[in-house]
């Protein structure tokens, strides 16, 4: 009789056991996927970074900006006459 209640309980076990090793190994493929995407999102997101960077370098360039200043604000350089130097005592 022991023995036969001992069986069961080693058996259940071997079952709970064996159950849960299928649930980790079925959480582990779904957060291993889960985790692949999201590397991919990061190296995309990483990529349009470098793109941004990019594009905002070329917008913020000295001949650019000396440009628009001149088309839209009608800014030029200064006539020698027209510079005043201020000086600190």
């Amino acid at each position: 009789m022991m023995r036969l209640v001992l069986l069961a309980l080693l058996t259940a076990a071997l079952m709970a056991s064996g159950l849960g090793l299928v649930y980790v190994k079925y959480e582990n493929r779904k957060l291993y996927t889960e985790w692949q995407q999201l590397v991919a999102e990061r190296d995309e997101m990483n990529v349009d970074w470098g793109r941004l960077q990019l594009e905002l370098s070329t917008w913020a360039t000295h001949p650019r900006i000396e440009r628009l200043a001149r088309e839209r604000l009608q800014m030029k350089n200064p006539e020698s006459d027209e510079v005043v130097i201020i000086r600190e005592h």
